[in-house]
């Protein structure tokens, strides 16, 4: 089984170390103070001549030198668009899968796929969705869109079905309740340029259903290894009756330190700053799991919070359990996208090749 690590970047703000609040780094709004101390004068002026693309940039470059094999660009509707982030990001990484998170209710499928080609074409086949459900029906409504919760999982898989379709066949054509494409699909250089993985979410019947048929890798919200177990295996057997085989990913935070002590301390530091409970759940000797960390934040159902060997040992868990593709984040994304990259990673792609050289 392969493992693929991918950095999640967060498309609305990040934080820095011992200070919880949402910030731009790397710009500010006119009027802000200025980051300095207070009589030091900004040889910058009021508005720096970058902004914060320049800092997703520098998060990109620091996953792919730190040993990730991808970079997931969040959808977030206060945050820049996610396939413009990746766009922008595309010629300054070499080897990151670019995983574009979207609402599929956004346009069409048809236009989507032609956007997609393009992605494909000049990253040399490095680009993959993930397809948000859109968040409940107050939430999309507030984005336009006021479809029925029960509309969801079928507007996606047609969605994809056509997508697909036009990239795959000349002629396409597809009538369905949401989408209608008659001798449709693409020729000459766009055709033949399938997305390099789809990914889907969800815990719904309904949604593990879906990706049996239609994804490639299937992203579970965070949660202790026991509890995720039957939902991975309720997957797995899913798609082996269709004839498939879909990947399980997992949608985490990460905080890891050179102690389980020191992990803790800033944890319960950063919870304290967001103006939540600090008491950490977690047994001695291993890594917390801890529901809701920074869920405000970053989206994320829970973290894992310990040391370098802890946290390794607990993605580790993750991967025996069936696993193989980690989102993982941490606030500040930029350092930490280096601190694990170059502490955790590593142990964990060695722990597994060893295992699997001893099957």
């Amino acid at each position: 089984m392969t493992i693929e690590f991918i950095w999640q970047l967060p498309t609305s703000g990040d934080g820095r170390h011992a200070a919880p609040g949402v910030t731009r780094r790397g710009e500010r709004a006119a009027g802000a103070p200025s980051p300095l101390q207070a009589g030091v004068s900004d040889p910058r002026g009021a508005r720096p001549p970058f902004n914060y693309y320049d800092y997703l940039h520098q998060i990109a470059r620091a996953a792919d030198l730190s040993g990730f094999d991808g970079i997931q660009v969040r959808h977030d509707t206060q945050g820049d668009e996610s396939w413009i982030v990746a766009g922008y990001l595309a010629r300054s990484t070499r080897h990151l899968k670019l995983i574009a998170e979207f609402d599929a209710a956004w346009g069409s499928a048809v236009y989507a796929a032609k956007n997609a080609v393009s992605f494909q074409r000049f990253t040399g086949g490095r680009f993959a969705w993930q397809i948000a459900h859109g968040g409940d029906a107050a939430a999309r409504r507030r984005q336009g869109d006021a479809a029925p919760d029960a509309d969801i999982v079928p507007r996606i898989d047609e969605f994809i079905t056509v997508a697909r379709g036009v990239q795959n066949a000349s002629p396409f054509s597809f009538k369905g309740r949401f989408f209608e494409v008659q001798d449709g699909g693409f020729k000459g250089p766009l055709a033949n340029h399938p997305l390099n993985g789809i990914y889907l979410t969800g815990d719904s019947p309904e949604a593990l259903e879906l990706s049996a048929r239609q994804a490639d890798v299937h992203v579970f919200d965070a949660a202790p290894v026991a509890a995720l177990q039957p939902a991975i295996d309720r997957l797995h057997t899913q798609a082996r009756q269709l004839g498939r085989t879909v990947a399980a990913g997992l949608r985490i935070d990460v905080l890891a330190r050179e102690t389980l002590e020191e992990a803790l301390r800033d944890a319960r530091r950063y919870r304290r700053g967001a103006g939540l409970a600090d008491d950490a759940p977690f047994d001695d000797g291993a890594a917390a799991f801890w529901p809701g960390f920074a869920q405000a934040q970053t989206g994320a159902h829970g973290a894992l919070v310990g040391s370098y060997e802890q946290v390794g040992a607990a993605l580790e868990a993750y991967a025996q359990a069936g696993v193989s593709s980690f989102v993982l984040a941490a606030i500040p994304h930029f350092e930490e996208a280096y601190r694990i990259g170059e502490h955790v990673l590593p142990r964990v792609r060695a722990a597994l090749s060893a295992q699997r050289q001893a099957a």
